[in-house]
């Protein structure tokens, strides 16, 4: 073959490789406009998995159920999710990952106080909504910050409900704590010194573990000699179960209190019988009673059409609540979508309204809910729900 037969060669190969690039790179874009990416960073593996994959459920029977419905304009929602173990380092790769390789459009679902802390200062420094991060952290509600949609109730208020219902029901005043040491575990401990402040009571004493281990049995000891009447616990489930099977084989029999965050479900099958009598705060409406609200008789069709063989449970209905809020902004958006619109959308709207749940945000105020719930775990990880409680 001469060499201009080759040039030519070399020519027309190199124009079809172009083609061929541009015709996937055009198939590609036309895909992604017809997607709206949401991405996740949370525990998707390791000692609080059942956090993070309650949360993603959730989320995806939400998204599953309104793009069965035509999505937003044609376009759907799809969530890209990536496991952080409960850890910040990984949480923040992650979120770099999200943000600038896979250009997704918010974040969302985000599991924990550590993690929500390494990451917020990323997102807000990128201008990317973060919707529904499962921590009750008043550092993400207070100072105000804009690109954080809070969707659940705060520790403080969570803690303050402690011990009120502690103090006033049961006329408690000897109160010991378990924490988690890192930013979550003191974010409960400074809710409980204010609630107690507030009736010039003080911890009776302290407990601390590592976060994703169960090392809890120094801290069992040095609450048992305080001799408490409750013991409240701001922890995973897998940790908090396990100081209560220890505590009960040596004889401590004192009331124990869990925040929301522990994850009910995972801990009463962590517990089994051991849990009769837990009380566990909730910061949303009870999962196992359609007939009772709208919102839940909603989130249970739609977890058995995402996946039959689910169980319902607090931690899926609240990733259902949160990816509703979502779809609620999406539809509401009058401009152009774009992050600042979404947002924009969000402030102006103030009340979301879905099923029978009224979520409120305004100026400087990120946060839609206030409720807080109480539970008592009974024989057969058999949840109740309760108004006060009352001696065992």
């Amino acid at each position: 073959m001469v060499e201009s037969d080759k040039n030519s060669l070399s020519v027309l190969c190199t124009l079809f490789l172009i083609f061929i690039c541009i015709i996937t790179l055009s198939c590609r874009v036309k895909a992604e406009d017809d997607i709206i990416y949401f991405g996740q960073t949370a525990a998707l593996g390791g000692p609080a998995k059942a956090l993070g994959i309650g949360m993603n459920e959730g989320i995806l029977a939400a998204f599953k159920e309104f793009n069965a419905q035509g999505g937003l304009n044609g376009k759907k929602l799809k969530v890209i999710a990536y496991d952080d173990g409960y850890e910040p380092d990984r949480a923040i790769e992650n979120t770099k990952k999200l943000i600038k390789e896979d250009n997704v459009f918010a974040m969302i679902g985000g599991v924990g106080t550590p993690t929500a802390s390494a990451i917020e200062p990323i997102i807000s420094e990128e201008k990317v909504p973060f919707i529904g991060p499962f921590t009750g952290a008043e550092f993400l509600r207070n100072p105000y910050k804009r690109y954080v949609v809070n969707v659940r109730g705060s520790y403080w208020q969570e803690t303050e409900e402690w011990i009120e219902r502690l103090t006033a029901d049961l006329g408690i005043k000897r109160i010991a704590i378990l924490y988690q040491d890192d930013s979550y575990g003191r974010a409960g401990l400074s809710g409980v010194e204010r609630a107690l402040e507030k009736r010039n009571l003080k911890l009776v004493a302290e407990g601390a573990y590592k976060r994703n281990t169960t090392a809890v049995k120094s801290a069992v000891l040095k609450i048992r000699k305080a001799k408490p009447e409750a013991v409240v616990m701001v922890g995973a489930y897998k940790p908090c179960a396990e100081f209560i099977r220890v505590a009960k084989k040596i004889g401590m029999d004192p009331l124990f209190v869990n925040i929301s965050f522990v994850g009910s479900d995972a801990l009463s099958k962590e517990l089994g019988d051991d849990g009769d009598g837990v009380i566990i705060s909730q910061v949303v409406p009870f999962p196992f009673s359609p007939e009772k609200s709208k919102l839940v008789a909603s989130y249970q069709k739609a977890l058995v059409n995402y996946s039959p063989d689910l169980d319902f449970g607090f931690v899926s209905l609240e990733g259902y609540l949160v990816g509703r809020v979502a779809i609620e902004i999406l539809k509401n958006v009058k401009e152009n979508l774009t992050r600042e619109t979404f947002l924009n959308t969000l402030y102006e709207m103030k009340d979301i309204v879905i099923e029978d749940i009224i979520l409120h945000y305004g100026d400087e105020d990120n946060q839609g809910l206030d409720d807080v719930f109480l539970t008592i775990l009974k024989h057969g990880n058999a949840f109740k729900h309760i108004d006060k409680i009352v001696q065992q």
